[in-house]
């Protein structure tokens, strides 16, 4: 009976081998263990092909990429065969000798070395059914690994064998690979590791996770056998122990940091829709995205030196973001100042902020649609209190001072508050509410919500959405989303050109761009020489929220877009930072950089449709200024919406209060009790005070001007840069005799 048993185990063993020396011939290629490698890193590359960023993408290991044997050092190589397998180049996967020497030293209890090849270690790696478990292997499994590694050797050269280890095996913790631990202890590639770290490397192989002053001990043995020659033991352990400590290779780095966590996002839901299970878990290990490198790098160089330039106004954040017109695809994000934040994980391009008056554009293009207004209509820019469910709305300029009667191009260009507050009035915020949803800026509250200052951005909106609703003005009122994050090159499927969505009329929106592309209008805030006047056509319109938290400048080419934001992601008041000193002067420099070698032109006028009559241009004058009988702007040629064409806009008969003209001389502007505030949007020597005297006979030159007691100028006309404290002005005759005298107040900082 004792026989039989034995019989039917040596029959059971002998099946269990068979089939264990049957699986073992079920070994993978080269090719296809190399094509299955995947490091926990994605790299995410621009259009060019470039590494834009890397991110860990894998919690469970630390893996790096795949690294040719020719591209290891070759002293971890020769450390490596000392260490764990001498006769590497010689035996056929299995070092016999080393196997009885093994067997013999168990008969009599000795402790011998491991008979264990880097080719039999492979096979572990290889296939986890030979893979060593917490007890050892079993008979099956050593028979098993054993036919493997002769399979291996047979069909893999041994420079593979070898370069295959060397990235699959376990090294220390998580880390997998001589990529992952070459970057991470020694902050190197593993080509150049000396021959102290490849000692180090080696005997990690043999025992990762022992103490660094045992480790320490075995390198120097190792050390001392590959260098025959005796080394500063003491040395190498403090070497090793400050080596093992180290973690220098970080879990992200590079340009795109925001933007790489979109790519990787979209990867996930694409992979997800197209029906894969593991889209959260294999990702792939390079993605291109639309990104261009130098374009991205040139953007966060800009943002980083021009906040630089404003240390000590108590500005440190900022975010770039650039659109192609056409395609929609991001060109570049910039997410952060990076290391000028205090808050450098904060997208700044998706988070919400006040827009001010970049979207005065929306509005007035609403109002031009609507046919409430033209580019010529006059428009009041004067006190105005608007009755409220909460009470009267009174807004104000920043400067607290009314210019009177202006056309919307003027009031667009010049960014007037009470003329866009007026517009909103007529268009109503509901309407206009609904305006910016059609444009892609759903608003988190209600258009009465927000009442009359919606004019004035008080509203939230992200940098994304705002630029490509200027992305949209650019395209002829034509609205689509952004595209996707990921290159159409990419191995991902490329997701569909979304359709059009008609945001806003063609033709008003081409108004708008050309009322923005105006420098003559700008002008009279920015004067000629603005660093917003490009040499090549573009759109632009700058804007600074309350307290000047937030300032922009958002703007088009006949390429593309550009959007800038700067200001704190905490909320903190800058100090003296207007869109104009802010965000304008990198907006400009990009715009330069887009056409440095490609040209901008003027967009044409939509062309006439059965549903759309093209539209008109026609030349338009203007009616005098009642307070000092001038034109109340200078003739030009104006674009009109059919049928709201008009050749004269003037004042109707008592639309404004008449100033009676004494023979003596009387002053015109600025009215008695008028309040000056310097404007944080305009450039502090462009807020010049206009005095003017109406004179129905005489010499206008004999007048004299005299402020707080001193003669100041002569003439009908004189331009004061306003100094703050309460001031009185007197108008003289030629004579000295006092014609007339009004008192204001300035407020602000002033400029010396």
């Amino acid at each position: 009976m004792a026989q039989l048993k034995i019989r039917w185990r040596l029959v059971a063993l002998c099946c269990l081998v068979g089939a264990a020396s049957s699986a073992a011939w079920a070994v993978p290629s080269y090719d296809e263990v190399r094509g299955a490698h995947r490091p926990s890193e994605t790299l995410v590359l621009s259009r060019e092909g470039e590494v834009l960023q890397r991110l860990r993408t894998d919690a469970s290991v630390r893996r790096g990429e795949w690294v040719a044997l020719q591209d290891i050092s070759p002293a971890l190589r020769n450390a490596l065969v000392l260490s764990e397998d001498q006769r590497f180049f010689e035996h056929s996967g299995v070092d016999w000798s080393a196997v009885s020497a093994a067997a013999w030293g168990r008969l009599w209890h000795q402790r011998t070395r491991g008979a264990s090849t880097i080719t039999m270690q492979l096979a572990g790696l290889v296939d986890g059914d030979w893979r060593r478990g917490p007890g050892g292997r079993t008979l099956v499994q050593k028979v098993g690994q054993t036919v493997a590694a002769q399979v291996l050797d047979r069909r893999w050269r041994k420079d593979q064998i070898l370069e295959a280890y060397l990235n699959m095996v376990p090294f220390r913790g998580e880390l997998v690979g001589i990529d992952a631990l070459a970057r991470t202890l020694f902050g190197k590639a593993a080509h150049g590791l000396d021959a102290r770290e490849a000692a180090i490397a080696a005997v990690l192989v043999r025992a990762p996770n022992a103490a660094p002053q045992r480790v320490a001990q075995r390198a120097c043995a190792l050390l001392e056998k590959l260098q025959a020659r005796k080394v500063d033991c003491g040395a190498l352990q403090l070497f090793t122990e400050s080596s093992l400590q180290q973690r220098q290779w970080p879990a992200a780095e590079g340009v795109a940091p925001h933007f790489a966590r979109r790519v990787l996002a979209q990867a996930v839901q694409t992979a997800t829709e197209s029906g894969r299970t593991d889209a959260g878990q294999e990702l792939p290990a390079r993605l291109r995205s639309t990104l261009s490198a130098p374009l991205q790098r040139q953007a966060m160089r800009s943002l980083q030196q021009h906040l630089r330039e404003l240390q000590g106004r108590n500005v440190e954040d900022g975010a770039v973001l650039v659109l192609d017109n056409a395609s929609g695809e991001v060109l570049a994000w910039v997410g952060s100042s990076g290391a000028l934040s205090q808050a450098g994980e904060v997208d700044g391009v998706l988070a919400l902020r006040q827009p001010g008056s970049t979207l005065k554009p929306f509005l007035y293009g609403q109002a031009l649609a609507e046919r409430r207004l033209t580019a010529a209509s006059l428009i009041e820019d004067s006190s105005a209190h608007i009755p409220t469910a909460g009470g009267l709305y009174i807004p104000q300029n920043y400067d607290r001072r009314f210019k009177g009667w202006v056309s919307v191009r003027t009031a667009l260009a010049a960014s007037l508050n009470v003329p866009a507050v007026r517009t909103l009035a007529m268009v109503s915020p509901d309407a206009f509410f609904a305006q910016m949803g059609a444009l892609g800026m759903p608003l988190r509250e209600s258009g009465s919500y927000y009442g009359y200052s919606l004019a004035l951005g008080s509203a939230e909106v992200p940098l994304l959405q705002l630029t490509n609703a200027y992305r949209a003005l650019a395209n002829g009122g034509c609205w689509r989303p952004v595209a996707g994050a990921v290159h159409a090159a990419a191995r991902l499927p490329a997701v569909a050109t979304p359709a059009c969505t008609p945001a806003l009329d063609a033709r008003a929106a081409f108004i708008i761009g050309d009322i923005l592309s105006d420098g003559n209008a700008r002008a009279p805030t920015f004067g000629t020489d603005s660093v917003l006047a490009t040499r090549f056509w573009t759109a632009v319109k700058t804007g600074t929220s309350k307290d000047m938290r937030d300032n922009w400048a958002v703007g088009w080419s006949q390429h593309y877009t550009v959007g800038v934001w700067v200001g704190n992601a905490g909320g903190e008041a800058m100090h003296g930072v207007s869109g104009s000193s802010g965000a304008a002067p990198i907006w400009a420099e990009l715009m330069g950089q887009l056409h440095a070698q490609r040209s901008s032109r003027a967009p044409q006028p939509p062309a006439a449709s059965a549903k759309q009559p093209a539209l008109l241009r026609a030349d338009v004058r203007y009616g005098p200024d009642p307070a000092t009988g001038e034109p109340l702007a200078a003739a030009r040629s104006e674009w009109f919406l059919p049928g709201t064409q008009q050749t004269l806009f003037a004042l109707e008969q008592g639309a404004a209060p008449q100033l009676a003209a004494a023979a003596q001389g009387r002053i015109a502007r600025p009215a008695p009790g008028t309040i000056v505030a310097l404007d944080p949007d305009i450039p502090p020597d462009r807020q010049r005070l206009q005095f003017a005297a109406r004179l129905a006979a005489g010499d206008a030159r004999a007048l004299r001007w005299w402020l707080d007691g001193k003669e100041v100028a002569r003439g009908a006309h004189w331009a004061w840069l306003p100094w703050p404290g309460r001031h009185r002005m007197e108008l003289r005759d030629a004579k000295g005799a006092v014609l007339d005298t009004v008192a204001f107040e300035v407020r602000g900082a002033g400029v010396r």
